[in-house]
């Protein structure tokens, strides 16, 4: 069966506001649906695990492609690289 949550469970679970969570639905970064005569949103519990597992993703693609730091030389090497006697 699925677990549905409603807006204020999803925002605890991110730790964000509900005006934050509210604007993750409406870009669509989180997928919703709208329930009812007043049209309250809940979000699929597996939604919310997939939203989560895409911004992991996206984290992990933006360290691998970052410029790595640059290396100090080491006391052993002058500026020019080579070996200091």
């Amino acid at each position: 069966m699925r677990r549905f949550l409603t807006l204020p469970d999803v925002a605890e679970a991110l730790n964000i506001s509900l005006s934050q969570t509210r604007a993750l639905i409406k870009t669509g970064d989180v997928e919703g649906i709208q329930i009812g005569g007043r049209g309250q949103w809940r979000v699929e519990e597996s939604k919310l695990d997939e939203y989560i597992e895409r911004q992991y993703a996206a984290q992990r693609a933006s360290r691998a492609t970052a410029a790595p730091a640059a290396q100090p030389a080491s006391p052993a090497q002058d500026e020019a690289g080579s070996a200091r006697s």
